[in-house]
């Protein structure tokens, strides 16, 4: 019912697999703004720990990945997305072939590559701020938090399962670097006449 026109593109650095995450009953209260015990807090939060850490893992044996969201959306069209950011199109290509019609935990993967790079501009601020009206049912982004340790191991272990990723982006850094460096010594010349 959304009045937005929402283009799907044939090819992306992100893929989005729909409704991946399901959960557990206590996130679903949380997500609505009742109170739960702090034991059921935990129980909730364990369960997406080691839900993102076992797609992180597996999404990194495709490609670098950048980013990994999470929508915490009770609405029927966000409600378990997932959201995989990779380095290149290329390796999200090979991340989609890979895994799209698979199952995960008895659920069949659902993968589309996604418009939304840039999650700053699709996710709810109200929400980070801790204060939208809209609740679980916003059309904007509600990202599961977490932590910036917890995301920092998990960038360490793919680095380290997967080396070629920083020697990719060393030389990209290089190149990139050369490239500027050889653009002004050349406009620098062009100016001297």
């Amino acid at each position: 019912k959304c009045n937005r026109i929402h283009n799907k593109p044939t090819i992306s650095q992100t893929i989005l697999f729909k409704h991946l995450y399901d959960n557990p009953h206590t996130a679903i209260v949380i997500a609505e703004g009742n109170k739960v015990s702090d034991e059921a807090l935990q129980e909730a939060l364990k369960h997406f720990e080691n839900f993102y850490e076992s797609i992180f893992i597996e999404l990194a044996n495709f490609g670098e990945l950048l980013e990994l969201n999470v929508c915490d959306n009770l609405g029927d069209h966000l409600i378990g997305n997932v959201y995989a950011k990779f380095n290149s199109e290329e390796e999200a290509e090979k991340a989609y072939k890979g895994l799209n019609g698979k199952f995960y935990n008895d659920k069949q993967v659902i993968a589309e590559y996604s418009p939304v790079t840039n999650f700053k501009e699709s996710r709810c601020r109200q929400y980070e701020e801790g204060s939208c009206g809209r609740g679980g049912f916003c059309n904007f982004m509600h990202l599961k938090y977490v932590s910036k340790h917890f995301k920092s191991s998990l960038f360490e272990q793919m680095y380290a399962e997967h080396p070629e990723y920083r020697k990719i982006k060393r030389e990209r850094s290089r190149s990139h670097t050369k490239k500027k460096v050889h653009h002004r010594h050349s406009s620098s010349e062009s100016s001297l006449g």
